[in-house]
């Protein structure tokens, strides 16, 4: 038997399908916020001994939240993690409180424990051009290695994530000075195309034994079929190893490695975001304590007083 009431089960998917309509969320995240709200539901039922309906959970208590946290702390999950379960818990709380005309106080006001966010892990500027090179020769196939030196060109010289790049299209080809990107919640932003980026697009398309439509993936696997990303993931995985870098060099270290390297050279803040199609200012401000480490880092080495 299910621990969520058909109530309860009703109004979380109502609640999903308006994220999805609405706010155009993305697929895992609509996945991750209804396991997040499934497991709180459930956890309710346990906690009291029954199935809790949609009037139970209006009486939610503080003393109920601090239950649920701890179970979640007690069961492993992680500080990170326990604050995304109850930004998820919250949303649903505030969607379903205007809904059904009760007072959310008691989960609203409870507060997200305390963790240290993860800084950006950029590669310097010349590992970056040596992964580019690197990836070049982990395939006999020379129109593979064209394929993967043109995805994670585009990685580091437009700042695409993995899933816009290979969401690209026969269509999109050949490459224009800018991009129209739909990316994270169908945000779109304009992406200027560098030289180098095009150019490596260019020489992957005639070397390319799969014929292009506009409604055809722009990036072919072997077989041609859309590319995944695991292949690129893996080829980087090579490349690294071979250059000694460590694990965080992956296609989204790329990515974070073209908004390091614009901030360090002047870069304003506000023009990266929007080159990253960031929909928060202070998810972009994340690269200036980058930045920040590393000019001190540089102080306490070279500085005759540090």
């Amino acid at each position: 038997m299910s621990l969520i009431s058909p109530a309860c089960r009703d109004a979380l998917q109502l609640w999903l399908e308006g994220l999805t309509a609405l706010a155009g969320r993305s697929e895992n995240t609509i996945n991750a916020y209804r396991g997040d709200v499934s497991d709180f539901l459930s956890f309710m039922t346990l906690h009291h001994s029954e199935r809790q309906g949609l009037a139970a959970l209006e009486r939610i208590t503080v003393s109920d939240m601090r239950a649920w946290m701890a179970q979640q702390r007690e069961s492993g999950v992680g500080a990170r993690s326990l604050a995304r379960k109850l930004s998820a818990v919250k949303s649903f709380y505030r969607w379903l409180a205007e809904r059904e005309g009760f007072e959310p106080t008691a989960v609203l006001s409870t507060r997200a424990p305390k963790y240290t966010k993860k800084l950006p892990r950029p590669l310097a500027e010349d590992a970056a051009r040596a992964m580019i090179e690197t990836v070049e020769l982990q395939s006999g196939s020379d129109w593979v290695a064209a394929r993967d030196v043109a995805v994670v060109t585009l990685l580091y010289g437009c700042g695409l994530r993995i899933s816009e790049a290979l969401s690209l299209t026969g269509a999109d080809a050949p490459l224009p000075n800018t991009l129209r990107i739909v990316g994270k919640g169908d945000k779109e932003r304009i992406v200027p195309v560098i030289p180098a980026a095009r150019q490596a697009v260019d020489r992957y398309l005639e070397l390319c034994p799969h014929p292009q439509s506009p409604t055809a993936p722009l990036f072919r696997g072997v077989r041609g079929k859309a590319l995944s990303p695991r292949a690129i993931q893996g080829v980087m995985a090579k490349a690294r190893m071979q250059l000694g870098l460590p694990a965080t060099a992956t296609p989204h270290a790329m990515r974070h490695s073209f908004a390091t390297h614009l901030l360090s050279a002047g870069g304003d803040l506000r023009a990266i975001q929007e080159l990253l199609g960031h929909a928060s200012l202070s998810t972009t401000q994340a690269y200036t304590a980058v930045e920040t480490a590393r000019l001190m880092e540089v102080y306490n080495r070279a500085h005759p007083k540090a």
